[in-house]
């Protein structure tokens, strides 16, 4: 089994001889949970209890919990994985009280029905859940990362799994390493679905992986890989997406890669 040990990181990962995947657990104390939680927490809703339960315009799903996780209303699918009714899973499973109604489908059909019913009881009763359940959202954060390098190299054609491999693993053992590649994947996917693509062409950890150099500083070419990432996805969106308007802090959050 191989050990990256990263002194003075957030966590650790376990990773086993298999060169394709990861074995075991990203193995995070309440501590580092909490912490990575709270950092994640900044970068999507600026630490805000309001930013937990938010619907953003032009968009098709509300955003929920640290991570702004996905959750699509009854009868509808769009592009993008859905990510909360799992949230909600893991924090059963972690012996938290769930109420019936997060069991199912996104009870709002739109937008404007999920504001006007921003004050009321379901969305008051989910914010306190969401607030006293930062270091498991991270622990659930985590676990993506911990699956998503298999899919992405069985995504990858052969001569180029080596160098997502390797790159991977580069930034993994950066101090803040592990973070960025969990905020990451968190924050745009792991670009393996073809429904997420915009002219052909992901945003996901797998192309940030496949941008960057084989050699260098890790977390300096993660992020410069990020940004042109989401400078192609921005120009390639649909105009009624509106998606350049997201790129500053989109660059905001990627900077905190490296600080």
């Amino acid at each position: 089994m191989k050990t990256l040990c990263l002194a003075g990181a957030l966590f650790w990962v376990l990773a086993c001889g298999l060169p394709a995947e990861i074995s075991g657990a990203v193995a995070l104390t309440d501590r580092q949970a909490y912490e990575i939680g709270r950092r994640i927490w900044k970068n999507e809703c600026a630490g805000t209890l309001a930013g937990l339960t938010s619907w953003n315009r032009d968009e098709e799903f509300p955003s929920l919990g640290i991570a702004h996780f996905i959750w699509y209303p009854s009868g509808s699918r769009g592009p993008f994985e859905e990510s909360f009714p799992g949230l909600v899973a893991y924090l059963e499973s972690s012996g938290h009280r769930i109420p019936s109604w997060l069991k199912g489908s996104c009870p709002w059909p739109n937008r404007s029905a999920f504001l006007a019913d921003l004050d009321g009881k379901r969305l008051k009763t989910l914010r306190a859940l969401l607030a006293k359940t930062i270091a498991e959202q991270a622990r659930y954060a985590a676990l993506r990362l911990e699956r998503a390098l298999p899919k992405m190299l069985e995504a990858t054609p052969p001569h180029q799994r080596e160098k997502v491999r390797e790159n991977f693993f580069r930034v993994a053992k950066e101090p803040l390493g592990l973070y960025a590649l969990m905020d990451y994947v968190n924050f745009k996917g792991e670009g393996v679905s073809p429904t997420e693509r915009y002219a052909g062409q992901g945003w996901g950890l797998l192309q940030v992986l496949e941008g960057m150099p084989a050699t260098g500083p890790a977390l300096q070419d993660f992020s410069r890989s990020a940004e042109n990432v989401l400078e192609r996805r921005g120009k390639n969106a649909p105009s009624g997406r509106h998606e350049a308007k997201w790129l500053p802090g989109w660059k905001n959050r990627i900077a905190t890669y490296q600080q």
